[in-house]
């Protein structure tokens, strides 16, 4: 016989979402819910379901409720800041960030709330935060790799360039490996930021930025039929991309003329 105790629906849910059941489980939930209005374990867990399922403002109206019972749930606290983070409201997300730090200090916690400041554009305070992140543990990718797009974005290059490296030392995605290339070309590490860019694009295929700023650090230093090659997968990707890539062809220092637009088209098309 099937219980319906909310602790045994919960654990029937819960299962069911880690098998990667989530309609079943948000069912379950539901169900639970209608027997047990407002019980905040079956809040909780919905809304954990509901964001799995892209249902962001329904998701924060569960765990909301679920807080209204458990206002000291510090697994709620931290679920509704990212939830609110998401949906944009970002002194919701710090009030319940704030509240579930002085619960449970948890290195969650701590991230999000890098992310939530990050995202709000509070940019003194979220560098803070990030490096507050990365003293404590050193390897943190996302903090390395914030921070230094952060001050990348403040112009210390060459403290981005450091931190963008320290990111990249294991498992880190295109767009680190493409805001190192940045770093590198403003120092004018040329040959560096090939590199970067090159892992940009082996990551991620249609990066065209990345393709368009490889065809400019090649040409910088003089590899002209490999910068063509990197300008035409630019082109390719995106064809609005074609002045930007005339201007440089014609005003680097190691460029080459074109007698017309068509000529040049007809180059990048192979």
């Amino acid at each position: 016989m099937t219980s319906h105790a909310p602790e045994d629906i919960v654990r029937r849910a819960t299962a069911a979402f880690n098998a990667g059941r989530r309609e079943e489980a948000r069912k379950l939930c539901e169900q639970g819910l209608a027997g047990t209005p407002g019980e905040p374990m079956m809040s909780h867990l919905l809304a954990a379901v509901l964001l799995a399922l892209g249902e962001v403002e329904a998701a924060r109206a569960h765990v909301e409720a679920s807080l209204v019972k458990r206002p000291d749930n510090a697994a709620a606290r931290l679920l509704a800041a990212r939830l609110a983070r998401m949906a944009g409201d970002s002194d919701r997300a710090l009030s319940h960030l704030d509240r579930a730090i002085a619960i449970a200090p948890q290195r969650e916690a701590f991230v999000e709330k890098a992310r939530t400041l990050d995202q709000a554009g509070l940019r003194p305070q979220a560098r803070q935060a990030w490096s507050a992140i990365l003293d404590v543990i050193p390897d943190h990718v996302e903090a390395a790799a914030r921070l230094g797009r952060l001050t990348w974005e403040d112009g210390e290059i060459a403290l981005a360039a450091r931190l963008l490296e320290r990111a990249t030392q294991t498992e880190a995605p295109a767009s680190v490996w493409f805001d190192l290339g940045l770093a590198r070309q403003d120092l004018r590490d040329y040959a560096g930021a090939a590199v970067a860019y090159r892992k940009s694009l082996e990551l991620k295929g249609d990066l065209a930025e990345a393709a368009f700023n490889l065809g400019v650090v090649l040409q910088e230093t003089g590899l002209l039929d490999e910068a063509m090659r990197a300008y035409a997968q630019a082109y390719r990707l995106r064809p609005a991309s074609f002045g930007n890539i005339a201007m440089a062809l014609t005003s680097a220092s190691h460029g080459k003329l074109w007698l017309n637009e068509a000529a040049l088209r007809r180059a990048l098309e192979g």
